[in-house]
């Protein structure tokens, strides 16, 4: 049996073995198990049911990790993607208005249509279209959002009508997750494993004893305990709606979804490949890319289809990959160590905002890294960047900012007479981008 599992995964050519590349799938699970607790918090702000996001988070983190594994030997594992989730809630259905069924809908399509481009020439086309500036910008300006958004759950940042926003004060709240910030950030400067989730675990229960004292001097309880385990919630699954999808007002939203899902898989494909030696030296390009995209495509369809919004790459592979994996069981190892967490909805439930909200901000922290890729004196590429990156928290948007980055470079381009800077496709998702302004001002 063993002979078997190292011939599979080629343990001799990829110089591992069965004990390593189980350890390193326990790392990779340990850095990234957070998303359990914090992908059905934010989409449960729609209305969803947390337990039924929590199945299906579940679901497409395994599902989609393995399938990883076996199809194209590489350790990278898969969840819903950090920034998609913000969007899918925030801009779709808080924003847009959309119902969280029509928003299930648009990441199924955007599954599809990224399975069709992961399949054809198509795919290349619009890397090659795509500013890497502005691919940087975007990146950063979610990491800003999700900051943005962690803050905000705690009251950490309020509206201001003098101001727009300002501090909301000292509060229980503000305090445990201030606690909770700086305890997460010393585990991470520590380069222990698992910070994020000892993180979130300490001030969940801190905030539990909190929260109970606070009911006892007569104030509103802000953390409740419901019991540990349930079966698996199937209230979101197959409730995808297509039928408001197919409209003109969906098309940049769609994109978006495409365009964030796509860029976020193919930039930590090339990261994690870089750092584990997974280049082809022919190509040039991370091994088995075209396999790997493609089951991140599959990844992103079983999502709309699950109940969740997009899954992708996990840039915290690379965890595992720093531990010595090297083969697809690495990926397998850690999409099979979500499985037994499907049943502990109730538990999980339990984790309050001030409990994640650290997360949010320190995730944003990891995504704003590809400013420094971005070349700020050449104004040329700096002034589209810097619209992308900083519309993006400040109009509640990534639709805004990639749209109005991808303008903005191609007026720029115009402008400085360089045509030849500006390719086809292009064109299109400007045109695509316009397209979206006239149907609003219709509206």
């Amino acid at each position: 049996m063993m002979d078997k599992i190292s011939n599979y995964f080629k343990f001799g050519e990829k110089n591992t073995d069965f004990k390593t590349e189980i350890l390193a799938g326990l790392s990779t699970f340990l850095t990234m198990a957070y998303i359990i607790v914090v992908n059905p918090g934010i989409l449960s702000n729609t209305g969803m049911s947390f337990a039924g996001v929590l199945f299906a988070t579940i679901l497409v983190c395994s599902i989609s990790s393995i399938l990883m594994g076996l199809l194209t030997n590489l350790p990278f594992a898969l969840a819903p993607g950090m920034g998609i989730n913000a969007f899918f809630t925030f801009t779709l259905v808080i924003k847009m208005g959309v119902t969280w069924e029509t928003a299930l809908g648009a990441v199924l399509v955007s599954g599809i249509l990224f399975i069709i481009l992961s399949i054809t020439p198509a795919r290349l086309l619009i890397v090659k279209a795509i500013p890497e500036s502005i691919r940087y910008a975007v990146a950063a300006g979610i990491g800003i959002f999700l900051a943005l958004i962690g803050l905000k759950s705690v009251g950490f940042i309020v509206p201001n009508e003098a101001t727009l926003v300002g501090f909301g004060g000292i509060t229980p709240q503000v305090i445990l997750f201030v606690f909770g910030l700086f305890l997460t950030g010393f585990l991470i400067i520590k380069k222990i494993r698992g910070a994020l989730i000892i993180g979130i675990t300490s001030t969940s229960i801190l905030a539990f004893i909190v929260s109970k004292i606070v009911v006892a001097n007569g104030g509103t309880a802000f953390v409740t305990y419901q019991g540990i385990i349930d079966l698996p919630s199937l209230d979101v699954f197959w409730k995808f709606k297509l039928l408001k999808v197919f409209s003109f007002s969906m098309i940049m939203p769609i994109f978006t979804l495409l365009f964030t899902d796509m860029f976020d898989s193919i930039s930590t494909f090339v990261g994690i490949s870089e750092v584990g030696g997974f280049i082809n030296k022919e190509t040039g390009q991370p091994q088995n890319v075209g396999k790997a995209l493609l089951v991140d495509a599959i990844s992103t369809t079983i999502s709309g289809l699950f109940g969740t919004s997009s899954g992708t790459t996990y840039i915290e592979s690379a965890a595992g990959v720093e531990e010595g994996g090297r083969t697809g069981l690495t990926a397998i190892v850690a999409g099979l160590l979500f499985l037994p967490f499907m049943f502990f909805s109730p538990i999980l439930n339990f984790v309050p905002s001030v409990a994640t909200g650290p997360i949010l901000v320190l995730v944003g922290l990891f995504m704003i890294k590809p400013l420094l890729k971005i070349d700020w004196s050449n104004f040329e590429v700096s002034i589209p960047a810097l619209l992308a990156f900083i519309l993006i928290p400040l109009t509640y948007s990534i639709t805004q900012g990639i749209i109005w980055g991808f303008l903005s470079y191609t007026v720029i381009k115009l402008l400085l007479g360089k045509f030849k800077d500006i390719s086809i496709t292009l064109w299109i998702i400007d045109a695509f981008a316009i397209f979206s302004f006239v149907i609003e001002f219709i509206k």
